[in-house]
């Protein structure tokens, strides 16, 4: 009988908690899952014990005369500062001795970081670390120290390759960047400003990121803060593996402004190998100046979305002059990878063997074309000579379209390497507004070969004035189309 009055008690309670219950169920159940579970910080603290010991740190030194150390800080010192925005400081500089030998010395000449490659002692860093230095010191984590050996260093994509004679070394381990998502939490251990073993960390900004000063490499972009000194360090996933080498900042100060940029590995990976083997990294060439397609330029000649590479100039004799490959083509394939933005060819062509056969599908005219041909070898930049189109003797002009242009002498034609074309005397109107200017040289209008003034006229009378007109044309040593749009 107790218990059964004390379960008749009991049931009010119980009946509470099981409403509070379902109730709770409800709420869980309409915010989901991502209100169900509680979102921490990540703990970066097993990350460092796991890759710590595999981060070693750089310095390098240069002989110098003491003439030199008394004359200033030399160039490569002071390109040391240029690359991370730094300024130069101004040494003053003091009469050097007359006549008297200038013994030389090893002086400090910069200090990076580095990671451990393979057991055997490679160890994978920045070009522009080792870049220059007569000697390389590498202290790992333990305080030993060792003079490296440079195997190689590749200054296009800024990978280079050390060694040094030890053991016990602890490699990392090499993630698989086509896993790396925006958003991801990543860590980077370096020597910002020289102190050692600094671990900084934050996320993915974006990734195929693109710069000025490397057009071979689609760089990770994230918001770790990486100052002087943390070039060549690991940039490091939450499961303890490389994914990249961080290499250069954004910064008008010249300290950590928020965006950092990082090798991908797998880049980093395919240098370092032709790195070891050979001790240089070869890449393949077809000779070509390449621009962007826009949107406007892609819909006058008919391509369904603004995609693939604008061939702006082709270098005489080159493996594209001898394949076909003209001054205005767009290459939307080569050897069947499609070509997506201008900056992915660099990058696809670069990455076949010199001397191998390869092909690439051109847009000219309206159609495609293709073109097959021997890639080549890249080699010192060279510098084109700029050439100026002259003036011809007739002129014309294009009524509507604020055109106002003259033929070209045979020795001009001569001069500039063309079959044929007309030069702009005065842009107006729609075409001023399409960036065009005197001196430009019109090559095609509306995918119509121009070779006169009346060949010009031709193509605009059969052009509707209410739509737009593209026009290819030369600016000095480039070719690019532009797109002149109707109205005052």
């Amino acid at each position: 009988m107790a218990f059964g009055l004390q379960t008749r008690a009991m049931a009010p309670w119980r009946a509470m908690a099981i409403a509070a219950l379902l109730w709770a169920a409800l709420v869980i159940l309409a915010l989901g899952p991502a209100h169900a579970q509680t979102r921490t910080l990540p703990d970066f603290t097993d990350l460092v014990d796991q890759v710590g010991p595999s981060v070693v740190n750089i310095r390098t030194l240069q002989k110098v005369s003491s003439r030199q150390q008394q004359g200033g800080m030399d160039e490569d010192m002071a390109e040391f500062f240029r690359r991370f925005g730094l300024p130069v400081p101004n040494m003053p500089k003091q009469a050097p001795r007359q006549n008297r030998p200038a013994p030389e010395e090893e002086v400090p000449r910069g200090v990076g970081s580095g990671f451990i490659f393979s057991a055997d002692g490679l160890i994978m860093t920045n070009a522009h670390v080792v870049d220059g230095a007569d000697e390389v010191l590498v202290t790992l984590t333990d305080k030993r120290e060792f003079k490296a050996k440079i195997i190689g260093a590749d200054k296009r994509s800024d990978v280079a390759l050390v060694k040094i004679e030890a053991s016990g070394l602890t490699p990392v381990k090499v993630g698989d960047v086509s896993r790396l998502r925006v958003g991801e939490w990543v860590m980077a251990i370096g020597s910002p400003f020289g102190f050692e073993n600094t671990v900084t960390a934050g996320i993915v900004s974006a990734k195929q990121r693109y710069t000025d000063d490397a057009d071979y490499l689609p760089f990770i972009q994230t918001d770790v803060a990486i100052n002087p000194g943390n070039s060549g360090g690991p940039l490091i996933n939450m499961r303890g593996e490389v994914v990249g080498i961080n290499s250069q900042i954004y910064s008008r100060s010249g300290g950590f402004m928020g965006i950092s940029f990082a090798i991908p590995m797998d880049e980093a990976v395919r240098v370092v190998e032709q790195l070891r083997a050979q001790g240089r990294v070869s890449r393949g060439r077809i000779g070509v100046g390449i621009g962007q397609v826009s949107k406007e330029v892609a819909e006058s000649l008919g391509l369904a979305k603004a995609q693939g590479a604008l061939v702006t100039t082709v270098e005489a004799g080159s493996p594209a002059d001898k394949a076909g490959v003209e001054a205005g083509d767009i290459i939307l394939r080569f050897n069947g990878k499609a070509i997506e933005k201008a900056v992915d060819l660099p990058r696809i062509v670069g990455e076949i063997k010199p001397g191998s056969k390869a092909t690439l599908s051109v847009w000219r005219k309206g159609a495609t074309k293709e073109l097959a041909l021997t890639v080549g070898e890249v080699e010192a930049d060279k510098v084109a000579a700029k050439t100026n189109a002259g003036e011809g003797k007739f002129k014309g002009s294009a009524q509507g379209f604020g055109l106002t242009v003259s033929e070209l002498s045979d020795a001009q034609k001569k001069e500039l390497k063309v079959k044929g074309g007309v030069r702009i005397e005065a842009a107006s109107e729609g075409a001023a507004r399409a960036g065009l200017r005197e001196g430009d040289v019109i090559l095609a209008a509306n995918n119509t070969d121009i070779a006169s003034v009346k060949d010009l006229e031709a193509v605009l009378a059969k052009h509707d004035k209410a739509k737009p007109l593209n026009v290819l044309y030369r600016r000095g040593e480039w070719t690019q189309f532009a797109v002149i749009k109707p109205g005052n």
